[in-house]
C-alpha cells in the first residue's frame, strides 16, 4: 500500500514561537490578523480531526542571549497562540521541517498525503518546507493568511514589504509546489478529500 494517501491531511504549524519578538526585525502590525487566521485554522483542524504537527526551530549557541536556543526559554509557543495538543512535536535545525526531524517518516507511517502549511516566516521556513515536501511527493495547501513575515532590505538597499514578500512567495509556489488557499479553502479542501474517500468506501 502506498505511503501517501491524498484523502488524509495534516497541518504543519511551523515556528510559531516566542523567539521572533526578540529579534530586531520583528513587526507586530500584522500579528492580530495572523493570530486570528491561525486560531481559525487550528479550530477547524480540531473540528475535522486533522492532526497538527507543531514545529519549533532551534539553532546557534545554546546560550540565554540566543532567542532560538532552548537556554533562552523562548523556544515555546508565541504569546497569543491558543493552546492545543499536537499529534507530533518536532524541533528542527534547518529551514525545512523535513530535514533531520523524522517528520517525513511519521507522515508516511500515518499515510498522510496532503499537508496544510502555515507559520513563520512566510518566505523562509514555510516556503522551504513546502518546496521540499512537494518534491518528496506530498500535496500542499499553502495558507498565506496563516503565515507571518516582516519587511526586508534587498541587496540593492531598497525595502521589500512583508506584503510584497507574501505575494512573491505565492507567485513562485502556486501551481508548481502548492495550491494557495485561505483558511476556509484549505479546511474545505481537506474535508472534500476525506469525504471523497468515504464515498468510495460506501
Amino acid at each position: 500500500m502506498s505511503s501517501f494517501d491524498t484523502t488524509r491531511t495534516a497541518l504543519l504549524l511551523i515556528d510559531v514561537q516566542a523567539s521572533f519578538p526578540a529579534r530586531p526585525y520583528w513587526q507586530d502590525s500584522e500579528l492580530p490578523a495572523y493570530l486570528d487566521a491561525t486560531r481559525r485554522l487550528l479550530a477547524g483542524c480540531e473540528t475535522r480531526g486533522i492532526p497538527v504537527v507543531q514545529v519549533f526551530h532551534s539553532d546557534g549557541p545554546d546560550t540565554p542571549d540566543n532567542p532560538f536556543a532552548h537556554a533562552s526559554g523562548l523556544v515555546r509557543p508565541l504569546d497569543g497562540l491558543p493552546a492545543f495538543t499536537p499529534a507530533l512535536r518536532v524541533d528542527k535545525h534547518r529551514h525545512s521541517a523535513l530535514v533531520g526531524t523524522g517528520l517525513g517518516d511519521w507522515l508516511r507511517a500515518q499515510r498522510i498525503g496532503r499537508l496544510i502549511v502555515a507559520g513563520i516566516r512566510t518566505e523562509q521556513c514555510c516556503e522551504t518546507t513546502t518546496r521540499h515536501a512537494s518534491d518528496e511527493g506530498w500535496e500542499i495547501d499553502y495558507v498565506t493568511e496563516a503565515t507571518l513575515t516582516f519587511d526586508m532590505q534587498t541587496p540593492a538597499g531598497t525595502v521589500l514589504s512583508a506584503a510584497a514578500i507574501c505575494e512573491r512567495t505565492e507567485t513562485v509556489l502556486a501551481g508548481r509546489f502548492a495550491t494557495i488557499c485561505s483558511v476556509d479553502q484549505a479546511l474545505a479542501r481537506a474535508a472534500e478529500a476525506a469525504h471523497g474517500a468515504e464515498a468510495e468506501a460506501a
